[in-house]
């Protein structure tokens, strides 16, 4: 892997660490010059993480038709061996298959943007850049869609979420500003029950974030379930709540 070549594929393997000790020491020796290497690796850890958060039902039933065909062919086979034997064995044994796949499918599009579950719990999806602000023709949002916006009093992180529910499940949209530079950021829907998922993810560029990050995800927790919205490092900590 040379200086240039930033391979997604290659480092979807190297996350998925089923490189040959040759092949990854040569990406460490990659990874510790190219700060866009090392960005799409935490992104694909990322993938890895959304894709442990969605049920295994979600990735067997609905895998997404225009996929690469490892991923259709794994998940064919997958659906005819739960056919013919206990549901529960076949999809523990194949269910790390499935999820390789994904990963790797997720490293053949690049990475360099955050990552969500996209439109619905089954895929993961890159955030599209700012979208210009709506026109008259948008579709209107479901009635009991939430909105709020706050500023940590603290240390000034800010964010503006929508929460939009969805047939038990809801996408989130947020514009967070504010986070130091360099830090790599998780967008958390917070659950009445305690529960905490992943919605989306970033890493916020060493120069600092000017305008703030526009990041979109989903999360399975129900509309009337969902108390807040959170940013957090990976390390736990938490730089903005909002409460929704």
């Amino acid at each position: 892997m040379v200086a240039e070549a930033h391979d997604a594929q290659l480092l979807g393997a190297y996350v998925l660490d089923t490189l040959d000790p040759d092949e990854r020491r040569d990406v460490d020796t990659h990874l510790a010059d190219c700060e866009i290497c090392r960005a799409d690796v935490v992104e694909l850890e990322a993938v890895k993480d959304v894709l442990e958060d969605i049920p295994p039902e979600a990735l067997l039933l609905h895998g997404p038709p225009d996929a690469d065909l490892v991923l259709q062919r794994t998940i064919r086979q997958v659906r005819e061996e739960v056919r013919e034997e206990t549901a529960g064995a076949a999809r523990r044994r194949w269910m790390p298959a499935v999820a390789a796949a994904a990963v790797l499918l997720a490293g053949a599009v690049g990475g360099g943007v955050a990552l969500g579950r996209g439109t619905a719990p089954d895929q993961v999806a890159q955030v599209p850049p700012p979208s210009p602000a709506p026109t008259a023709t948008a579709s209107p949002l479901p009635a009991n869609t939430r909105t709020g916006s706050t500023v940590n009093a603290s240390n000034g992180v800010r964010m503006n979420a929508q929460v939009v529910p969805a047939a038990g499940w809801v996408r989130v949209n947020a514009t967070v500003a504010g986070v130091p530079a360099g830090e790599n950021c998780r967008l958390i829907v917070v659950g009445s029950g305690g529960e905490r998922e992943i919605a989306s993810g970033w890493i916020v560029s060493p120069a600092g974030e000017t305008g703030g990050t526009n990041l979109a995800g989903s999360a399975s927790v129900a509309i009337d379930k969902v108390v807040a919205v959170e940013v957090q490092n990976t390390a736990g900590k938490t730089f903005v709540t909002l409460p929704i």
